[in-house]
Formats: structure tokens, C-alpha cells, sequence
């Protein structure tokens, strides 16, 4: 349960909306306060101005010059790979053959599934994090398993059952009719309960036949506020095969489409190689694409161009994508799209990163109404950045000249040491040793 009545003190970072459009959207109050009521944000601003009688009462947690901001939202991430993150030598399809789907297969078990779920949900607290879009395994164990935790913690998180139903080893495949009787299931008993939300969960289009991306056009007909992920055109290898396996398609995304699976709660990982069509196919249905940069630069698979998905219309939200990816520090995803974005002649500036992962990633996950940022009303996930958590971070923000400065210093330089405190619904949910 999370306290009553909670009041935070020290600096305060916020996004009421995109800073690369709108210099006015960041909220930085210095000298800080935010006030939590039954696991939401009843008050924010000067602590000097906050009245008597509401700060009455409250229990206190002083934070001093440290950072309070809402909690970092990773878009895409795989639980059940924490075992084979660093994993060493190979790309995307070599890679799930080696490492994932060997170690997926062992979520069958429940007992393993929930220690794996605790050690992740662990871990991403650490790093900061309050929400995720999960891919669990093919196994409904390994989603009770996830969002039985997840409940425990009080957390809003978004998880889905993987589907696949072909080009798998038989410990990790359905078929086309269980997969969706256990989706159907598992939605019935986890979307809305709590703060639990389900994503119908096609791993890629590889691996699941036409019946199946079928039974997952059926499910979101069925619950149209559930979403959707899968992966998109991650790897060259990965788009050949596709072609090979659905010719009547004129890409990758066209596949998705002609299932009748994009859309606004539709979150397509990766979404690498792209072209003008397909950019302008996933503005129109209003798709959100994923980056997950630490994953790509890993596995060698490309480039992202998030300036020009971006101006193209289709919102971008980042992701860590363990296993693939190396770290589930929001810092190390960021730090990674700002080099990918320098490679392709442009930059992220840091405060559109923070933006992209908290008020900028609720709002493409139709959730900005609930998460995302420090203001009343709004849900009391909250993460207590340390801005100068070890010693070549403090000497570099003692020479910052703005707040740029200071943020920019932690994308490059911060890890899960600079997260204080991570708060989910008011509740203290970790706290640095």
C-alpha cells in the first residue's frame, strides 16, 4: 500500500511536452516540493510556497539538490532474456537460436519464471524505471508469473504472452488456436486489473503463421484498449526472410498491415530500414515505432534515423531491449541514441531524451493522462536522480552552465548508482544502498 500522505523535497524535473518543439515545455524547480495523497500527486512546486496545512501530516523524504522526475518507461523489453544478457557473437536470427530461445524455453517452469520476474523487476527499479512493455515467453506461466510480481509492487506495466507458432524449436511454440485461448485468458484475468495492462504479443512475423498474425487481428477486435507489439525490420537477413515467406507483401510493415495489426496501440520494435512508404503507412495508422539503440548497435543491425521517423509523423518511444540490448539503464539507451543519432549528422538534444522517456513515451502509450510527469492528478511514479553519483559526474556538473549541461552529463556519464529512490504509485519501491 502506498503511504497517505508523502511529501517530497528537492529539485524537480518535468515535460509538459516535446522540448525540441516547445522550449517552454521543461518544468525545473529548484528548491522543490511534491506532495503524494493515497498513491498520487496531489501538489507540486516551491517547497517555500507549499501551504501548512497540506504539508501537515505528511511523512517526509528529503532529497536536498538531488532530482525528483517521473519514472523512466522502457517500450521494449524482454524479461526472460536477463540470463543471456552478454551473450557473445551473433546477430539477430543466429542470436534467438543460440541464446533465446534455449533459454525461454526453461519459463515453462513457474518457479523459474517468478524468480526471473523478481530479479527484473528488480533490476529495472534500480535503473529507475516504472513502466515497461514486456515480452514474456510462449509459456502463460511465465505472464502470471511476470504480473503476479508486478501486482505485488504495484507497478503499471503492459505484458504479453509471445505467440509463435512456427520456425521454433517445439519447447517455445504454440499453435495459431492456444495461442490465442491463452491470450484470451490471460487478458480476461490481468488487462486493467491493478495497474496491469496486456500487449497481444506476436514475437515477429517469422514465426507465427498467417493463422496465427490472423487469431491476433481476432484478440485486438475482441479488445480494442489491449496493444499490440511486435518486432519490424531489424536486421537484413530478418526482411529477406520475410519476403520470402510472405511475396505478396510489398514490405515487412505491409505484412502487419494487411493482418490488420497497426495502429495507435500498435508498438513495432526496432523499425530499422524503412522506407518513404513505410514511414508514411505507419504515420496514417498512427503506429508508434521503438528504438532500442543499445540492442542495435550490439547486434550490428543499423542505424535508427529517429529524426527522420520523427518528421515523417511516427512517434518514437526507446527501448532497452535486454537481452539483446546490454543495459536496462535508461542512461545507457539514451547515451546510445544520442551516438546513433550522431552518426546519422543529426543530435538528440538531452532534454528531448528525458522527454522520449517519461512524458513522451505516456503519451504514445496512451497513457499521458496517468504517467509521465510530476503534476497533480497524475499517478506517483517518481525517480530520485543523484545528479553527481560518482566523482567524474560531480566534477563535470560543477562546471555545468545550464540545465543541459547537468542532464547531458548524466545520459553520458550516469548509471543505476545515480538512481536515489524509485517510487511506483507513492510507494518507495527501491532505494539505493
Amino acid at each position: 500500500m502506498a503511504e497517505d500522505r508523502l511529501l517530497l523535497t528537492g529539485n524537480v524535473l518535468s515535460f509538459d511536452d516535446d522540448p525540441a518543439a516547445n522550449p517552454d515545455a521543461v518544468t525545473w524547480i529548484e528548491s522543490g516540493a511534491v506532495l503524494v495523497e493515497d498513491g498520487k500527486i496531489a501538489w507540486v512546486g516551491r517547497r517555500a510556497e507549499l501551504p501548512g496545512h497540506l504539508a501537515a501530516g505528511a511523512s517526509t523524504h528529503t532529497y536536498g539538490r538531488e532530482i525528483i522526475l517521473p519514472g523512466f518507461i522502457d517500450a521494449h523489453v524482454h524479461y526472460p532474456q536477463i540470463g543471456v544478457i552478454a551473450s557473445y557473437g551473433a546477430q539477430l536470427l543466429e542470436w534467438l537460436e543460440a541464446y533465446t530461445f534455449p533459454e525461454e524455453a526453461r519459463f515453462a517452469d513457474p518457479d523459474h519464471a517468478a524468480s526471473m520476474a523478481r530479479l527484473f523487476l528488480d533490476l529495472l527499479l534500480a535503473a529507475g524505471t516504472t513502466t515497461a512493455a514486456v515480452y514474456c515467453t510462449v509459456h502463460p506461466e511465465s505472464v502470471t508469473a511476470f504480473f503476479e510480481e508486478s501486482e505485488v509492487r504495484g507497478l503499471r506495466m503492459i505484458a504479453g504472452k509471445v505467440l509463435m507458432d512456427r520456425n521454433a524449436p517445439d519447447a517455445v511454440r504454440d499453435s495459431a488456436a492456444s495461442g490465442y485461448d491463452d491470450s484470451r485468458a490471460l487478458i480476461e484475468t490481468w488487462h486493467g486489473r491493478e495497474r496491469s495492462l496486456y500487449a497481444v504479443t506476436p514475437r515477429f512475423a517469422p514465426t507465427s503463421t498467417p493463422a496465427q498474425l490472423e487469431a491476433c487481428a481476432a484478440l485486438l477486435g475482441a479488445f480494442p484498449d489491449v496493444y499490440m507489439q511486435t518486432h519490424l525490420s531489424e536486421n537484413l537477413d530478418e526482411i529477406r526472410w520475410v519476403r520470402e515467406l510472405f511475396p505478396k507483401a510489398r514490405s515487412y510493415l505491409d505484412v502487419y498491415r494487411g493482418f490488420g495489426l497497426l495502429g495507435p496501440r500498435s508498438l513495432f520494435g526496432h523499425a530499422i530500414h524503412m522506407d518513404e512508404d513505410d514511414l508514411g503507412l505507419a504515420a496514417s495508422s498512427r503506429s508508434r515505432f521503438v528504438h532500442c539503440p543499445t540492442s542495435n548497435l550490439f547486434m550490428g543491425s543499423g542505424l535508427f534515423d529517429i529524426a527522420r521517423t520523427r518528421a515523417a509523423g511516427v512517434p518514437v518511444l526507446l527501448g532497452s531491449d535486454v537481452g539483446g540490448g546490454s543495459s536496462l539503464s535508461p542512461f545507457a539507451t539514451m547515451k546510445a541514441a544520442y551516438e546513433i543519432a550522431q552518426l546519422n549528422g543529426r543530435t538528440l538534444a538531452p532534454e528531448e531524451a528525458f522527454w522520449l522517456s517519461t512524458a513522451g513515451a505516456a503519451d504514445a502509450l496512451s497513457l499521458g493522462d496517468r504517467i509521465g510527469r510530476i503534476a497533480p492528478g497524475f499517478e506517483a511514479d517518481m525517480t530520485v536522480l543523484d545528479p553527481e553519483s560518482t566523482p567524474i559526474i560531480g566534477q563535470r556538473v560543477e562546471r555545468a552552465e545550464s540545465l543541459r549541461d547537468l542532464l547531458f552529463a548524466q545520459i553520458v556519464l550516469a548509471d543505476d548508482r545515480a538512481i536515489r529512490a524509485t517510487y511506483a504509485g507513492g510507494r518507495k519501491v527501491h532505494e539505493r544502498r
